[in-house]
């Protein structure tokens, strides 16, 4: 079995409800096709502890320029207040650099406002809190909106800040975490709260621990 590593990124002002179902399920849960694949990486624009908006400090795993996207199996970028300005220019232009790369990026909330400004949304099918929101990126990709909470189109998921579960469920669903039916029974429970879901993963999981 080898271990793949997501990376996600962290910084100041971080939303925290916007990546903890895709983080703590990817990390800890026996459902996956193979338990203990995955392990979570934090990256930061240095090792400095960064704050996130619910005040909790964490201090990155490594710095964003020690990150290659040959040692990753996906880049997960929260949203987070900074977006809006230039400060996290770097991680779009990184998601720029994996993508390029053939590894997938994963953003939610204001970080679909950085991968438009960085040209990633031109040409891809996408999402974000509003169309509206990315006009003010300048970027060309408009025709290409989707109103939904998550869309993924070929190595590029996008997501809303009200959607976590889904957002969820399409970064399982593209690390191929486990089979479709059973991440569709992972997010019809902790999505929808479906007690027979809870039947699905439970039987999985005995399953595969003979």
């Amino acid at each position: 079995m080898t271990m793949k590593t997501v990376h996600m990124a962290v910084y100041d002002t971080l939303a925290d409800w916007e990546v903890g179902a895709a983080t703590a399920h990817l990390a800890n849960n026996g459902w996956h096709r193979e338990p203990g694949t995955f392990q979570v990486a934090t990256v930061g624009l240095s090792v400095e502890p960064i704050t996130t908006a619910g005040r909790l400090r964490v201090t990155p795993d490594l710095a964003l320029a020690d990150l290659d996207p040959a040692d990753s199996a996906m880049l997960i970028l929260p949203g987070a207040d900074l977006w809006d300005g230039d400060a996290l220019v770097p991680f779009a232009e990184t998601a720029r650099r994996f993508v390029d790369a053939g590894v997938p990026v994963a953003a939610i909330c204001g970080a679909t406002f950085g991968l438009a400004r960085a040209g990633l949304l031109d040409d891809r099918a996408h999402t974000s809190n509003a169309a509206e929101y990315l006009t003010y990126s300048g970027y060309s990709g408009g025709e290409h909106y989707v109103d939904a909470p998550a869309v993924t189109d070929r190595d590029v998921i996008t997501a809303d800040s009200m959607s976590p579960f889904e957002f969820a469920r399409e970064v399982f669903t593209r690390l191929e975490v486990s089979e479709p039916r059973i991440i569709e029974a992972w997010y019809q429970l902790f999505a929808h709260r479906d007690p027979a879901a809870y039947a699905v993963l439970a039987e999985y999981e005995a399953a595969n621990a003979r």
